[in-house]
């Protein structure tokens, strides 16, 4: 029988499929190799594709039904964490590449796992929407690589709330050695890959300067459990450092989050500069230690020398690991990506998400570093499997070859082609990593699993009750309203 969805339907969701896979590719062939000389990185890569296959449907439509992400979105979008414009966009590219490798397996056939794959590319697109909405762009790359999810409001409040600096100063000096410090520390504790900072923007300032707003998160101990013990110390989980910078275009701030500028970024060329931290139970941007230009200076000197003696326990750490506790890490982080919108909906698991599912270890015997290296160049790089062959006629976006990253849904699933509905319930899981034992660190204190669950179902945000008058638009038109003064103050 037909399945019980639309044309329609599919058509938006074979649209995504292919927005998506255009900008994996251009993100993956202009971006930097993924190499280590710690973690095998592609293999645990490879293996976090899997694991995103197997679990993403039923974990996404438990969080869906207690929050829907359009909703999650708008949360997100007034708060910097782990829902970001990297890990929203990343999410389902992991999922169609688990897909796509059991297609060229021959495990899958194209018609096999279509409710899951409707439900997942769903939620990603609304999520990823209602994200994006003050842009009315989806990702980056459609907006000619700009990524202004703020309004004008939110903008104005970073901007006037920025600290001027002169290069030399004290504060000009702790920031340059402080986001040194953080970079190293947040490449490390997400197993050497980019994950822990997300850029957007650039916003143009009235004094016709450029911001970039940049993102530094899970710094604290929180779902990581190499992290509990070592980040004890790092008082907030994230971190939202807003630049003002002079002679600087941002031309491209992209789909991961990345940045390029003309001329290259130069802390020289520093304005100003601020400090927030917030997570899915503060309601905004909560100011940190920016009281005065002296103060926000030691802290960011003390945030640093704590990263520091951080990062260092963790390379003690990580250099005794097993290479199965490096995939593990590596795959869960990746696998991981999505995990906050589970912390958003007040349905977060451990066992969700920092567990390898018993099917994705059925492929670690594959996983050499040979065999993990060659997988993801031929998948993202090369795109050089059979099953993304289309045909002699065809001309991909960017390199004109005849293949396409990802397979679209067939339409004969609305006729009479047989077709299965998904992979079916989450199975058992295991991790080789010692299990998560410290509290999570939040902008309410240290809290236990069930407690930060209680709390984010009880959380209510008056900024997300005016999230409808939060618009250009209406601030435009309505600038006296008492919705545009309520969102301004």
């Amino acid at each position: 029988m037909p399945i019980n969805h639309s044309y329609v339907d599919l058509l938006e969701n074979n649209n995504f499929i292919q927005k998506w896979a255009d900008s994996f590719f251009f993100q993956c062939t202009t971006r930097t190799v993924q190499e280590s000389k710690l973690f095998p990185v592609n293999p645990y890569i490879a293996m976090s594709y899997y694991n995103a296959w197997y679990r993403y449907p039923e974990i996404l439509r438990k969080v869906d039904a207690a929050l829907p992400a359009e909703e999650i979105g708008d949360r997100a979008r007034q708060v910097g964490t782990y829902c970001n414009t990297i890990s929203m966009g990343v999410g389902p590219q992991f999922y169609l590449g688990g897909r796509q490798w059991l297609l060229d397996m021959g495990l899958l056939k194209p018609t096999d796992c279509v409710e899951d794959m409707l439900d997942v590319l769903d939620f990603c697109r609304r999520l990823n929407m209602s994200y994006h909405r003050s842009e009315n762009h989806i990702m980056p790359s459609d907006g000619n690589h700009k990524d202004q999810i703020h309004t004008a409001r939110q903008t104005e409040f970073f901007e006037d709330g920025a600290i001027g600096v002169t290069p030399g100063d004290k504060l000009h000096t702790a920031f340059t050695h402080f986001m040194a410090a953080v970079s190293a520390y947040g490449f490390l504790s997400h197993c050497e890959c980019r994950l822990s900072f997300c850029n957007h923007g650039p916003y143009r300032t009235r004094d016709g300067n450029q911001m970039l707003v940049r993102d530094a998160v899970d710094l604290a101990e929180c779902d990581f459990p190499w992290m509990d013990g070592a980040a004890r110390e790092i008082e907030h989980n994230n971190l939202t450092i807003p630049v003002v910078m002079k002679d600087t275009d941002f031309y491209m701030v992209d789909d991961w989050g990345s940045f390029e500028a003309k001329p290259s970024y130069d802390n020289q060329n520093l304005v100003a500069i601020g400090l927030y931290t917030s997570d899915w139970l503060s309601d905004g941007y909560v100011p940190v230690h920016m009281d005065s230009a002296s103060e926000l200076a030691d802290y960011l000197d003390d945030q640093r020398e704590k990263m520091e003696r951080a990062t260092a326990e963790m390379w003690q750490m990580m250099a005794g690991w097993t290479r199965e506790q490096m995939v593990d890490a590596g795959l869960l982080v990746y696998f991981a990506i999505l995990k906050d919108v589970a912390h958003f909906a007040g349905e977060y698991d451990q066992d969700d998400w920092f567990l390898v599912d018993d099917r994705t270890q059925l492929f670690r015997p594959l996983m050499n570093d040979e065999y993990g290296n060659s997988a993801i160049a031929e998948l993202v790089g090369l795109v050089s499997l059979t099953s993304q062959d289309r045909g002699p006629h065809r001309m991909e976006r960017y390199s004109r070859d005849r293949t396409e990253m990802w397979t679209s849904i067939p339409y004969s699933v609305l006729a009479d082609d047989d077709w299965t509905a998904g992979v079916g319930p989450i199975g058992p899981g295991s991790s080789s990593l010692p299990p998560k034992t410290a509290k999570w660190t939040t902008t309410l204190g240290k809290l236990s699993q069930d407690e930060c669950n209680a709390a984010a179902k009880q959380f209510h945000s008056a900024k997300y009750d005016l999230r409808h008058y939060d618009d250009d638009v209406w601030a435009k038109n309505n600038p006296d309203a008492e919705q545009t003064t309520a969102l301004a103050s």
